[in-house]
C-alpha cells in the first residue's frame, strides 16, 4: 500500500510582547531538534520539520503581526501525525506555543485542547512537491542501511572478487541478504501501489483534466485581455533592486551548509489586487497538479536536488511563504533553477512585490541572475529550528539506494549486473 506524504503547516500569531521570549525558546531547541522539547526524531514518519518565526510584512501590504510557523513534511495521514505530535510532545508544544495568541491556558492544557489548537491553525497548502511520492522515512533509512551492509560485505578480506563475473558477485550479495534475518525486507522490491491508491490518483488526474478542459474556452476568450493587463502591470509594478544587509546574510549563513542537505524559507508580500492573486492561485494549482501526477519521482523539470517544497498563502492571501529542503549550497540551488526552469520561477514568484521585472509572465525575471539572487536573499527568513530525518543523504543517494534494493530481485544479464554493481 502506497502512503502519500503530507505537508502540514501550522501558523499561529505571536503578540509583539512575546517575540523575544519565543526567540529565546527556539534558540534553546535549535541545537538538537531531534531530541528537544518537541522531539522530531522520535515522531514516526517525519521527514523534515522546522519552526520559523515569520517576519512582519515588508510594508507593501497591510501590516501583519509576527507569527510562528510549524512545518512538517511527513508520511500520511495528517490526522495521525498531529495526534502523535500531541501525544509525544505535549509539554514541548506548551513551551513553544504558549507565546502564541489563543493557546490554551496552563490549567486548560490537555491533549484534546492542544490538538484542537493545532487543527484550528492549520493553513492549507497551495502547492506541494515531494521528491518521490510514497517513499517513507522507514524506507529511506532501511535502504541506506542496506547499502552500508552490502558494502561492508563486499569489503570483507576473505572475498576474492577478481575473476568473478558481475552476475556471480550479485548472486553472492543475494545469498548474503538471504542469510540476514534483519534484512529480510530487502528480499523483495517495494510493493507496487495498490488498486485503491491507483484509482484515487486516476480519479484526481481525471478531475483535474476535466477542470482544465471546462475552463479552456474561457482561457481562449480571455487570453488577449489577460495578456494586455499583464503587460501593463509588468511595466508599472514595483521592481526595486533589493540588497540584503550584511547582518541578514550572516544570520542566514549561520544555519546553512551544516549538512549535505539545506533548508530554505522565504516570505514575501503579493502584489496588490485580484489580478496578481488569481494569477498566483492558478499557477500554483498547475504546479501542484504537475508535482502530483507528472514530476513525482526524483525530478522536477530537470532539478533533482529537492527533497520537499511547498507554497502557502498567509494573512488572507496577502503574503506567501515558500519553504524547501534541498541538497547542496543555496548558490547551486538557485543556479540549478535559473538554468533549467527560470520560466517556472517567474510564473510563480513574479506575483510577489519587487520581483525582478518579467516579460509575458515567464520571460526575463530570474534571468537577471544577480537581481534574482539578491531578491531571494532579501526575502529569505532565518529558519530557527530545522530537523531532517536523514541529513547525511542527498536526493541522489536516496534514489541510488532504492535502485540498489530493486536490483536484488528479478533476473539480470551480465551488462545489467555490471551497471547495478557500479551503484555500490
Amino acid at each position: 500500500m502506497t502512503t502519500r506524504q503530507v505537508a502540514i503547516t501550522i501558523i499561529a500569531p505571536v503578540p509583539g510582547a512575546s517575540v523575544d521570549a519565543l526567540e529565546a525558546t527556539l534558540s534553546r531547541i535549535a541545537p538538537d531538534p531531534a531530541n528537544g522539547p518537541i522531539p522530531f526524531g522520535k515522531l514516526e514518519g517525519v521527514h523534515f520539520a522546522r519552526l520559523v518565526l515569520m517576519p512582519n510584512s515588508d510594508g507593501a501590504g497591510s501590516a501583519s503581526p509576527r507569527s510562528l510557523a510549524l512545518l512538517l513534511d511527513c508520511d500520511a495521514p495528517q490526522r495521525t501525525r498531529l495526534r502523535q505530535l500531541v501525544g509525544a510532545a505535549g509539554p514541548g508544544l506548551d513551551e513553544v506555543f504558549q507565546h502564541c495568541d489563543g493557546y490554551p491556558s496552563r490549567d486548560a492544557r490537555t491533549p484534546e485542547s492542544r490538538l484542537a489548537y493545532l487543527r484550528a491553525h492549520v493553513a492549507p497548502t497551495a502547492a506541494c512537491y515531494v521528491n518521490t511520492i510514497g517513499r517513507t522515512v522507514a524506507q529511506v533509512r532501511q535502504e541506506s542501511l542496506l547499502r552500508e551492509e552490502i558494502e561492508q560485505f563486499l569489503d570483507r578480506p576473505e572475498h576474492e572478487w577478481p575473476g568473478k563475473s558481475a552476475r556471480q558477485a550479485r548472486a553472492a550479495i543475494q545469498q548474503f541478504i538471504r542469510g540476514r534475518e534483519d534484512l529480510r525486507w530487502a528480499r523483495k522490491p517495494v510493493p507496487a501501489p495498490g488498486l485503491l491508491y491507483r484509482a484515487r490518483e486516476a480519479a484526481h488526474f481525471a478531475a483535474g483534466a476535466l477542470l482544465l478542459l471546462a475552463f479552456s474556452p474561457f482561457v481562449v476568450i480571455g487570453a488577449l485581455p489577460y495578456l494586455f493587463v499583464l503587460r501593463q502591470r509588468e511595466r508599472s509594478d514595483s521592481a526595486r533592486r533589493l540588497t540584503p544587509s550584511d547582518a541578514h546574510i550572516a544570520e542566514l549563513a549561520a544555519v546553512e551548509d551544516l549538512l549535505p542537505q539545506n533548508q530554505f524559507t522565504a516570505v514575501g508580500d503579493l502584489k496588490p489586487g485580484a489580478f496578481r492573486l488569481y494569477t498566483a492561485v492558478a499557477v500554483l494549482w498547475l504546479v501542484n497538479f504537475g508535482a502530483r501526477h507528472i514530476f513525482n519521482h526524483a525530478n522536477l523539470a530537470g532539478v533533482k536536488t529537492i527533497h520537499a517544497a511547498r507554497w502557502v498563502f498567509l494573512d488572507g492571501r496577502r503574503r506567501m511563504v515558500f519553504v524547501s529542503n534541498y541538497d547542496g549550497s543555496l548558490e547551486n540551488y538557485m543556479d540549478d533553477f535559473i538554468d533549467k526552469v527560470s520560466w517556472g520561477l517567474n510564473a510563480v514568484f513574479s506575483n510577489g512585490v519587487d520581483y525582478p521585472r518579467t516579460n509575458w509572465l515567464i520571460r526575463d525575471g530570474a534571468k537577471d541572475e544577480q537581481a534574482f539572487k539578491s531578491h531571494i536573499r532579501s526575502r529569505q527568513a532565518p529558519t530557527q529550528v530545522w530537523y531532517t530525518a536523514y541529513g547525511h543523504l542527498t536526493a541522489l543517494n536516496i534514489e541510488n539506494n532504492a535502485r540498489i534494493r530493486a536490483g536484488l530481485s528479478g533476473p539480470m544479464d551480465e551488462a545489467a549486473a555490471v551497471a547495478w554493481l557500479r551503484r555500490l
